[in-house]
C-alpha cells in the first residue's frame, strides 16, 4: 500500500527560502550554520500512463511520485534519507524532498552539487543500488517496482532548489497483431529473452499484460545482439520468436515500442518507435527481423522470409551441412542468388537437408555472363549426404549466356531430390540444361518440370542421368525427359493441354516415408500438401 505524506512545514520552508533576498542574508555568500535546511523540489519523471493501473497504484514508471516515500540525498560525502511529499497540484508529477531531523544545510548561497536516487539500498544507504528488475513482471506491482530513478551530480541553486530525475531503466512495449494463421492473439504470453545477466538481472522477463494486445516490461540498460531472439510469444501451443536484424540498444530513460505480427510461421516486425517515455517523443522507423530461427543443436535454420533464406545461404556457403526448413512461401525477387555448393564432386556439394515443407520459392532469377564458366541453379551441387525435398520453384529465370550448365534444383546431384517441382525458363548457351538437375548421379523421385529449356544438351528432368529417376514427369516442349541416360530413367511426358492428374497418380506412390504428397491445384498443375 502506498501512503501519501504531507509535511506542510517543509513545504512552507521551501517557499520561504525561494522568497529570500540578498538583503535578508549576510553581506557575503555565507549563511548562518544550521538555519537553512536543504529542501528540494523533485521533477522530471516522464509521463506515460500504464493501462489498467488505477490512480491509487501509479508509480514512478508513470511519472507519479505517490509510490515513493523516501529517497537518498547526497551532498559531498554525506548521504541522508529524505522524505518525499507528492503534491496533487500537478497530478503528483512533482514532489518536495525534505528531512525534519538532521537535514543537509545550506552553508552559503552558492550552488551545490546534489545526487539522489530511489529505491534505496537497504544494506547501505550511501550506495546507489545497481539496476535489478523483476524476472516476472506479469503483475502490475512487480512491473512498477522494477523501476529505478535518479538525479546524478546536478547543480542546485539556493533560490531555485530543484532536481530533475530520470529513469535508470529502459521501457519496452509490445503491441501484438494477428498475422497469417491467427485470427486473434488473445491469451498470448509475451517475454523478453536473450537479456544480460549483469548485476543479477534475469536473462528473460515475463511482461505485464497492460491492456488488449499490449505488453510492457522494464529492463536494465543493455544491448541485445542482432540475430538473437529478443521477443518470445507463446500462443496456441506454439512458441514464436522475433530476432532483430540489428543490435537492440536499450538505453536508460527510453521507451521502445514494437508492433509485432504473430504468424504461424514466426514473428515479423511491422514497425518500431524509439524515444523518450513521454507521448510524442519517439521517432518511428522501418525495422525488419532476420527472417529465421536457428537451432544450434540440429544446425537448422527455420526460414520464413527472403532475408532469412539469404542468411541461410550465406552461412551454408561456409558450412555445407547447415539444414534449412521453410515455414512460408519465399519471394526472392531482386535478390542475387549464388548456387549453394560445388558440383564438381560429391564432397563439395551440399550435405544438409533442405525441406521446403510444401512451400514455394518465387522470383529466383540468375543471369551469368562469364566466359570461364558459371552455373545457374538453386544448388551448385548436392553431395552424397545432401537432401532437397518438398519444394516448389515457381517461374525461375536462368540464363547462362556463356559457359556453364543450368539446372532447376541443382547443377549436379549426387544426393537425393524428392517431391520437388520447377516451372519457368532455363537456358545455357554452351552447357547442359536440366529442368530438375543438369547432371544426376544420385536419386530424383516424384519430381516434375514444366517450362522452356534451351541449350546444346537438355533434358526436362536431367540432361545426363547416371543415377536413378523414379516417377518424374514433364510438360511437352519438344524435348525428352533425359537426353543421355546411363542409369534408370522413369520419366513421363504430359502432353500439351492434357491434365496432370496422371502425374499426381504416378508420383504419390513413390513418396513412401515422406510427409507430403501431390494434389491437382487450381491451375491444373500438381501442388504439394501434407499427407492426410
Amino acid at each position: 500500500m502506498r501512503h501519501r505524506l504531507f509535511i506542510p512545514a517543509a513545504t512552507a520552508l521551501l517557499i520561504a527560502l525561494t522568497a529570500c533576498t540578498q538583503d535578508e542574508l549576510a553581506d557575503d555568500n555565507r549563511l548562518p550554520e544550521g538555519e537553512y535546511p536543504v529542501v528540494i523540489r523533485a521533477t522530471g519523471l516522464s509521463v506515460e500512463a500504464t493501462p489498467q493501473a488505477a490512480p491509487s497504484t501509479r508509480a514512478t514508471v508513470d511519472g507519479d511520485w505517490q509510490g515513493v516515500q523516501t529517497v537518498a540525498l547526497k551532498m559531498g560525502d554525506a548521504v541522508k534519507e529524505y522524505t518525499v511529499t507528492a503534491t496533487d497540484a500537478d497530478g503528483y508529477k512533482s514532489a518536495t524532498l525534505s528531512r525534519e531531523s538532521d537535514p543537509h544545510y545550506w552553508t552559503s548561497r552558492d550552488p551545490i552539487t546534489v545526487s539522489a536516487w530511489w529505491p534505496l539500498d537497504d544494506t547501505d544507504i550511501t550506495r546507489m543500488p545497481a539496476v535489478k528488475v523483476a524476472e516476472d513482471q506479469s503483475k502490475l506491482a512487480d512491473f512498477q517496482n522494477s523501476d529505478f530513478i535518479s538525479a546524478e551530480n546536478q547543480t542546485v541553486k539556493f533560490d531555485d532548489p530543484k532536481l530533475t530525475f530520470t529513469h535508470r531503466t529502459a521501457r519496452v512495449a509490445i503491441e501484438l497483431k494477428p498475422g497469417t494463421g491467427f485470427t486473434n492473439v488473445d491469451g498470448a504470453t509475451v517475454s523478453l529473452v536473450s537479456l544480460s545477466a549483469d548485476n543479477g538481472n534475469p536473462t528473460a522477463i515475463k511482461t505485464y499484460h497492460a491492456s488488449g494486445n499490449s505488453y510492457e516490461a522494464l529492463t536494465a540498460p543493455q544491448t541485445v545482439a542482432k540475430g538473437e531472439p529478443f521477443i518470445r510469444v507463446e500462443l496456441g501451443g506454439g512458441t514464436f520468436y522475433f530476432r532483430p536484424k540489428n543490435d537492440v540498444v536499450l538505453e536508460a530513460g527510453n521507451r521502445y515500442k514494437y508492433t509485432v505480427n504473430v504468424n504461424a510461421t514466426g514473428l515479423t516486425l511491422e514497425g518500431c518507435t524509439i524515444g523518450g517515455w513521454e507521448p510524442g517523443q519517439g521517432e518511428s522507423g522501418a525495422a525488419e527481423d532476420l527472417g529465421y530461427n536457428y537451432d544450434t543443436t540440429t544446425k537448422t535454420y527455420t526460414v520464413y522470409n527472403a532475408d532469412g533464406l539469404m542468411a541461410w545461404a550465406e552461412a551454408a556457403q561456409s558450412d555445407l551441412s547447415f539444414n534449412c526448413t521453410l515455414t512460408a512461401d519465399i519471394d526472392l525477387t531482386g535478390k542475387k542468388w549464388t548456387p549453394i555448393g560445388k558440383g564438381t564432386t560429391s564432397e563439395f556439394g551440399y550435405q544438409g537437408t533442405f525441406d521446403g515443407q510444401g512451400h514455394r520459392i518465387t522470383g529466383l532469377a540468375i543471369t551469368t555472363d562469364n566466359p570461364q564458366g558459371e552455373s545457374a541453379a538453386l544448388f551448385g551441387g548436392i553431395g552424397g549426404n545432401g537432401e532437397v525435398k518438398n519444394l516448389q520453384l515457381v517461374d525461375v529465370d536462368y540464363d547462362v549466356k556463356q559457359a556453364g550448365p543450368s539446372g532447376g534444383i541443382a547443377r549436379d546431384n549426387y544426393g537425393t531430390i524428392t517431391a520437388c517441382s520447377v516451372t519457368g525458363t532455363i537456358a545455357a548457351a554452351r552447357g547442359s540444361v536440366g529442368g530438375i538437375a543438369a547432371n544426376n548421379v544420385g536419386t530424383i523421385t516424384a519430381c516434375w518440370f514444366k517450362g522452356d529449356i534451351a541449350g546444346p544438351n537438355r533434358g526436362n528432368i536431367a540432361a545426363h542421368n547416371y543415377g536413378i529417376l523414379t516417377a518424374c514427369y514433364y510438360g511437352q516442349n519438344g524435348y525428352l525427359g533425359v537426353r543421355d541416360n546411363y542409369g534408370t530413367d522413369d520419366t513421363h511426358q504430359i502432353d500439351s493441354g492434357a491434365l496432370w492428374q496422371p502425374a499426381v497418380d504416378g508420383m504419390n506412390p513413390a513418396l513412401t516415408g515422406n510427409g507430403y504428397q501431390w494434389a491437382l491445384g487450381k491451375d491444373g498443375l500438381p501442388v504439394l500438401q501434407k499427407k492426410q
